[in-house]
């Protein structure tokens, strides 16, 4: 799949058979993750494979919001490791986002569909320590990875035009 047509056909997906993503390919999908670019080479991303009885222990710390939790057959927990440094922090959090965006093109391209949320309970003390999340990282996004038989429709985007400046 050419990369052009990656960008213009994933898309967010909440329906999914029950097949987990086998391990193999999801460490594929990591190790294309590993080459986002990130300031010093810092390598601040961390990616989590929830097991029953982690997705047991965030459900149980998401309460009502735990449904949501069972769309996809597979979920990563993808976090940031955080530095002494504010800047550093910054730059960092953007190479990881940069990095979950890699894992969910490549699991485009290999007809995996995909999801990426940042629920409330990655935020809370629940949550983090169902995650096994330290006090140094910052949870930035679960992803829900797994087979789906539908299509989705894009959604509409603004014109170029309407984002993009070009200065003197």
């Amino acid at each position: 799949m050419h990369i052009d047509d990656a960008i213009h056909t994933r898309r967010t997906n909440k329906v999914y058979d029950r097949r987990p993503v086998p391990a193999e390919t999801l460490d594929e999908l990591f190790e294309l993750a590993r080459w986002a670019p990130n300031h010093h080479l810092t390598d601040p991303w961390r990616f989590r494979v929830l097991g029953p009885e982690s997705l047991g222990r965030l459900k149980r710390a998401a309460g009502e919001g735990a449904a949501k939790l069972d769309r996809a057959p597979t979920l990563v927990c993808v976090s940031q490791v955080i530095a002494d440094d504010e800047q550093q922090n910054e730059e960092d959090l953007c190479a990881v986002a940069v990095a979950a965006y890699i894992v969910l093109l490549g699991a485009h391209a290999r007809g995996i569909a995909s999801y990426w949320r940042t629920p409330g309970v990655l935020r809370s003390p629940e949550g983090r320590a169902a995650l096994g999340l330290g006090d140094d990282e910052r949870a930035v996004g679960l992803l829900h990875l797994g087979w789906s038989d539908r299509e989705w429709l894009p959604p509409e985007r603004a014109p170029v035009a309407d984002v993009v400046t070009y200065l003197d």
